[in-house]
């Protein structure tokens, strides 16, 4: 009885089914809801011979008639052409033509790819440069310390108006073309310390801040009166390069002189004092190292009547 029972049911539900009408197939949207597939004005032939991803896009991407219109119709504004046409470096500045990493090198790479560009500050430290790299326009701080160049030209910071602080310690440079920094007009801070250098260029008179120690300077290296008219300068670093002397005249706004580990034997008594003026007092010069000199501070005692401190050296 049981197996009657299950059979019947099987037959009954079987015949349900089959009833069920067979409609067309339709497309569910909004403007074609309830028209046959067959009977749509654009209707997708699918081809058995296209690639899936062909077909994909064929028949998932389409847009409405009326979305298709707007976008086509739709204007490119001026202002979008200009900031498609016109590449921004790292910093924000234009790149004329230099692509977006800054302008390239000697190496077939943009300069802010071998060196760091943060700002408007680049970092080329320890990366084994043998020249200046072209450098952004916008550029104001620049440090390439521990590489090997060995010459700085007449163009290597032309054009460069921001430039602030140049910082080339460690390298290899015994040659700088003599207009090489003298064209920069917001230079505050140079820095050549331990190099080969045998010869000052002309220095511009933003600079406040020197450092030219350990180099090689000697007897001739600086020219007469290379500091007279640098009148923001405030700290003179000229350490270890076998000088024989103290370079006059210095300007009024220097706070710290460095001359340690040279050979200067003598110094005048108005080398930081007017002897004819007994009232004249030099209140800004408070920091002057000659220690490590052949000199005698305390044969000279009237050159250091205007100073606030005296030097640090020898007095025997």
């Amino acid at each position: 009885m049981q197996t009657f029972v299950n059979v019947f049911l099987g037959f009954f539900i079987f015949e349900f089914v089959g009833a069920a009408p067979i409609t067309d197939t339709i497309i569910y949207d909004s403007e074609f809801y309830n028209i046959p597939f067959g009977e749509l004005p654009h209707a997708f032939a699918f081809d058995e011979n296209k690639q899936s991803d062909e077909v994909e896009t064929e028949i998932g991407t389409e847009l409405p008639s009326v979305i298709q219109e707007s976008y086509s119709s739709a204007p490119l504004t001026e202002e979008t052409e200009d900031e498609a046409s016109t590449p921004k470096l790292i910093d924000g500045s234009s790149a004329q033509g230099s692509g977006v990493l800054g302008p390239q090198t000697q190496d077939g790479l943009p300069t802010c790819l071998l060196c760091t560009c943060l700002g408007t500050t680049v970092y080329c430290d320890d990366r084994e440069l043998d020249a200046v790299p072209p450098l952004p326009k916008k550029t104001t701080y620049f440090y390439s310390r521990y590489n090997r160049i060995r010459k700085i030209s007449r163009n290597d910071f032309a054009n460069l108006n921001h430039l602030k602080r140049i910082d080339l310690t460690a390298n290899f440079i015994s040659e700088i073309h003599k207009d090489a920094f003298r064209r920069l007009p917001q230079l505050q801070e140079l820095v050549l310390r331990d190099n080969r250098i045998r010869q000052l260029p002309e220095l511009p008179a933003t600079l406040t801040f020197i450092d030219v120690s350990k180099n090689r300077l000697g007897r001739r290296g600086i020219p007469n009166e290379a500091f007279k008219n640098l009148d923001e300068l405030q700290h003179l670093y000229i350490t270890d390069n076998n000088l024989d002397h103290i370079p006059l005249p210095l300007p009024e706004s220097l706070q710290a002189l460095h001359l340690q580990n040279n050979n200067i034997q003598e110094m005048h008594e108005d080398t930081f004092c007017k002897m004819r003026d007994f009232t004249y007092v030099r209140r800004a010069l408070e920091d002057i190292r000659l220690d490590g000199n052949p000199i005698n501070l305390s044969k000279t005692p009237y050159a250091y009547m205007c100073l606030p401190r005296l030097p640090v050296g020898n007095l025997i």
